[in-house]
């Protein structure tokens, strides 16, 4: 098996948040607009820079429950009214989308924040953007991998000569604007290994969304990304995770606000795919054994050290704010997240 070459410290740990632009609710119980829902986002995104967060992870979704269909246009604004914080989607949903514009776009959320810009490619686990945009899902697998192909090429910034069948072949084709560093990237991988030798063969970064079950059943996925980079003769790089959460004071006050907005999600994602009523009982079963992070700083700064000491994970990304949980409570979440769960996670993490 491939080891990570360096031991971990706390400064080698890195803590992001991820968000789908959910509609929270204003001081008098509405919905906020899409517009006010993409403000709150960037307000957010400011107060995670000041706190020393490490990344702001913004999600693509086509459907009326989320605001942000185009993370790198709201990634563009975090930008420039930030300094130090790294600028990610979560995921790019290459499959539905041009490897040479999603190069384009980040390429210039890269030079609007001097270097921060960060692309987790996936496929993503909605599908909506695949009828919008006009591709057949009987091409799905075929998609994200000719599309992931043609991205990997793009990265080294030379021109670039490409021939598939999902779009118009390049002939010695040059993309613009050229970044000062390089580009970013990573692959999002849910579940599939075969999305985990991809991440591998292209010597990506790879990033586990875990959003049910226990965390450490992942871990035969970290094993196989490491083999492969080892048996394909590229990097194991450090592994990351990302699930979501929601943060109070209390575990009651946590649960009291958490509960309704993640049911209320669920059941409107549920009714599209079949699934059953969200239960009380599977929001507990998730907080106590599962991947849900909801609770005081104490309870899920233990949760998170637990779940990523299995995984050996040295990066996680909660994705905050899911349902039509209050605006300020989303603020409270983000500000108890940098100044109290990341540091006892740390200190967790280095004994």
């Amino acid at each position: 098996m491939t080891k990570q070459s360096k031991k971990a410290t706390s400064d080698t740990y890195l803590f992001g948040l991820d968000s789908f632009g959910d509609l929270p609710t204003k001081a008098d119980g509405t919905l906020m607009s899409h517009p006010e829902a993409i403000r709150q986002v960037v307000e957010e995104a400011i107060l995670a820079d000041k706190l020393g967060i490490n990344r702001i992870g913004l999600g693509e979704h086509h459907r009326p429950d989320y605001s942000i269909s185009s993370p790198e246009t709201v990634l563009a604004g975090i930008a420039t009214r930030t300094k130090n914080i790294t600028l990610s989607s979560a995921v790019t949903v290459l499959s539905s989308d041009d490897p040479v514009r999603v190069f384009e776009r980040f390429a210039t959320v890269d030079a609007l924040s001097n270097g921060r810009a960060q692309v987790i490619l996936g496929r993503g686990s909605f599908t909506e953007s695949f009828p919008l945009f006009g591709y057949d899902l009987r091409d799905y697998n075929e998609l994200f991998e000719e599309k992931v192909e043609l991205f990997s090429k793009l990265l080294p910034e030379e021109p670039v000569t490409w021939e598939g069948k999902t779009r118009a072949a390049l002939k010695n084709a040059d993309v613009y604007p050229k970044t000062e560093k390089g580009l970013g990237v990573a692959i999002g991988v849910g579940g599939s290994p075969e999305s985990v030798i991809r991440a591998a063969r292209y010597n990506f970064p790879l990033i586990l969304a875990i959003i049910g079950g226990a965390p450490d059943r992942f871990a035969p996925y970290v094993e196989l990304y490491r083999q492969a980079a080892e048996d394909l003769g590229t990097t194991a790089h450090p592994v990351g995770m990302h699930s979501p959460g929601f943060i109070a004071e209390t575990d009651e006050e946590a649960r009291k606000l958490a509960w309704p907005a993640f049911k209320t999600s669920w059941d409107r994602i549920g009714k599209t795919r079949g699934w059953p009523p969200y239960t009380r009982e599977q929001f507990l079963y998730e907080i106590e054994h599962g991947s849900l992070y909801v609770g005081s700083p104490e309870t899920v700064a233990k949760k998170i050290a637990k779940a990523m000491k299995a995984l050996d994970a040295r990066t996680f990304d909660m994705v905050y704010g899911g349902g039509p949980v209050s605006a300020e409570a989303r603020l409270k979440m983000v500000e108890l997240y940098g100044t109290k769960v990341i540091p006892m996670v740390k200190e967790l993490l280095s004994q």
